[in-house]
């Protein structure tokens, strides 16, 4: 296997605690699930299918690091370690998924409620001008949520840019490999969050320039900027297509199958934002059970 943080060489300044064995079940359990992810984040197809299956394989990711933050010798390890730097870096690291999660939730509540009161509308009207004022109106909420999802990326970007981890140089071998797996775990997160958040924006949003992820500062990742698989019409540039049809057509009979088209792409574009909504639910409750865990063990 290629190296990885998570196999450092072995500190000369061993302590008689540690964390579990790398060769522990949970702990080979863990590197596996975020090796799957780290592959899975490097591949440069994005849809909301893949979205989906990459945030479900996040949630077995939390699970098993809660199952490994459960272990005695986990805890017996993290209550020595208290007031230590990495602990509160840890920590942030928590937080910040945290609120990154919680605007991603937002924005596709947002987004959900546009989309049900647009098809509502579709539903009640024929008429070219009214049809023209309700898209506008979507076109509008829509932008005001990419200046969100822009903020909070730009947020992450200035993060990663200032961010300098501790020296964990005289930590024994399994506490680097514990500390190296939590800064991989929050990596990975926020990876697919971000993921998630340009998604939504758009393809032209998805066009960022390379360093612009804080992930690129934890993990390595290989994409192809330039490959048009990458661009492929998500389900969010269908409905835009299908609705610029449905203003550019004047004839009636081709203005009623576009009105058709229309309903059908908002149809299919909520029942993938409800897809999400579960996926990024879930995630968001881990995260807070992984938190309060993390603290309740430095606390005791």
């Amino acid at each position: 296997m290629a190296p990885s943080p998570l196999h450092p060489k072995a500190s000369r300044h061993a302590r008689s605690i540690s964390f579990p064995s790398r060769s522990h079940p949970l702990t080979l359990q863990v590197e596996g699930q975020l090796q799957r992810l780290l592959e899975a984040t490097s591949s440069s197809s994005t849809s909301s299918s893949s979205i989906c299956y990459n945030l479900g394989d996040l949630k077995d990711l939390y699970d098993g690091v809660n199952d490994l933050l459960q272990l005695p010798l986990t805890q017996q390890t993290l209550a020595h370690e208290r007031g230590e730097k990495w602990v509160d870096e840890v920590l942030d690291g928590s937080l910040r998924s945290l609120d990154v999660c919680g605007t991603a939730r937002d924005v596709l509540l947002q987004m959900k409620e546009c989309v049900t009161e647009l098809q509502s509308s579709l539903r009640r009207v024929r008429g070219e001008f009214v049809i023209a004022n309700e898209v506008e109106a979507f076109k509008v909420s829509r932008k005001k949520m990419t200046k969100v999802i822009s903020k909070c990326l730009g947020d992450l970007m200035k993060v990663g840019k200032q961010r300098a981890f501790s020296s964990l140089s005289e930590k024994n071998h399994e506490i680097v490999a514990m500390v190296s797996m939590l800064r991989e775990v929050e990596a990975i997160t926020l990876s697919l969050l971000e993921s998630l958040l340009l998604f939504v924006s758009g393809p032209k949003a998805m066009r960022r320039p390379n360093g612009w992820s804080l992930v690129s500062k934890l993990i390595s990742k290989k994409r192809v900027a330039g490959d048009e698989e990458e661009m492929e019409r998500c389900e969010f540039e269908k409905v835009d297509v299908a609705l610029g049809a449905l203003l550019g057509y004047k004839a009636h009979k081709g203005l009623e199958l576009r009105h058709v088209e229309a309903q059908k792409r908002l149809e299919t574009l909520e029942l993938n934002i409800r897809d999400l909504e579960d996926g990024l639910e879930c995630i968001f409750r881990r995260l807070i059970k992984t938190r309060v865990t993390f603290l309740n063990i430095l606390n005791q």
